[in-house]
């Protein structure tokens, strides 16, 4: 039994198809199949019901593939550990973000993160929060930029920014007469307000809002979302307000700008983390991550008088 087998393993058993594991770990399809055949006798079962469409994993075969990645992820710890010992910063690393995040935060940093750090591989990949938390459990992401406090023992948090919640809406509606938005402001509005879809953790912020303040949200928000983008067009068609996160607000034009209106201090505000499990030992990229994301962000939002306006956020 070898790492390059189970890794094989690991790589039918995502893919349901060996074809396609076999191109994504760089090696011919007779090769991936011969290795895994190899393993099967050894081991005396079989891992893949290769007579079903797709392929799907055996009872034993199941068991096989969680403690295979458990031996596949120990196993590239070894190096971690002397990268890190060395300080050398470089070799893949994989990150998730949450997809509210990602249009704004990740060009901010991106391209400066791999400029000052060239040898590191950055991974990407956009995912939902509870994904996200799987994934780094499962040793699949190094590290992750998601929306916080999360409920996780075993998850690292450590706060990159506070980005601020701005209210976005036509100029007819009374509330936006005055230059400063109040979280009250937001009671004349429960009727119309436009939210992004069930399962963004932005809407839960906004929902928390509600609730922090007593606000009676239910049944209320009529039009739910995909994007930033959609509710701002509905907004602007006049059927009803949006409220977004100050770092979406930054490249919108002068006439869309004029449509803002900023809370009064303190500021309700998300709370954005760089997380990763506990257990993780590329800390030194962690680390020169965080220490970019910082340098980029600090310039673009004031931190003062601000709120973190949910105390979990699960999605």
């Amino acid at each position: 039994m070898t790492i390059t087998q189970l890794q094989y393993v690991l790589a039918v058993a995502e893919h349901k198809n060996f074809t396609s594991a076999a191109e994504k770990c760089f090696v011919t399809q007779p090769t991936l199949s011969m290795q895994i055949q190899k393993l099967e006798e050894e081991l005396d079962v079989q891992i893949f019901d290769r007579s079903k469409k797709p392929i799907q994993l055996t009872d034993v075969g199941e068991k096989i593939v969680q403690q295979a990645k458990n031996i596949v992820n120990e196993s590239t710890r070894i190096k971690d550990i002397v990268d890190q010992q060395k300080g050398f910063i470089g070799g893949d690393f994989k990150l998730g973000i949450i997809p509210t995040v990602t249009p704004t935060l990740l060009p901010m940093f991106m391209a400066a993160f791999i400029k000052k750090y060239p040898k590191v591989n950055l991974i990407v990949e956009e995912r939902p929060t509870e994904e996200i938390i799987r994934m780094l459990k499962n040793g699949q992401l190094y590290a992750a930029i998601a929306a916080t406090p999360l409920e996780q023992d075993t998850i690292k948090q450590i706060v990159i920014n506070y980005d601020p919640v701005v209210a976005y809406g036509p100029e007819s509606n009374p509330a936006f007469a005055k230059k400063e938005f109040e979280i009250e402001d937001l009671e004349m509005n429960l009727n119309n307000i436009l939210l992004l879809q069930d399962g963004h953790c932005f809407r839960n912020n906004i929902l928390n809002i509600c609730k922090a303040k007593g606000l009676q949200q239910d049944n209320h928000f009529s039009i739910e979302c995909g994007s930033f983008e959609t509710m701002m067009k509905l907004a602007d068609e006049g059927l009803g307000m949006t409220l977004l996160p100050y770092l979406h607000t930054l490249d919108l034009s002068e006439k869309a700008k004029a449509k803002l209106r900023h809370f009064k201090a303190p500021q309700p505000s998300r709370e954005v983390s760089l997380i990763y499990n506990k257990k993780e030992l590329k800390v030194h990229i962690i680390d020169a991550l965080r220490s970019t994301i910082n340098g980029v962000v600090r310039g673009a939002i004031a931190f003062q008088d601000v709120q973190i306006i949910s105390p979990t956020n699960k999605k």
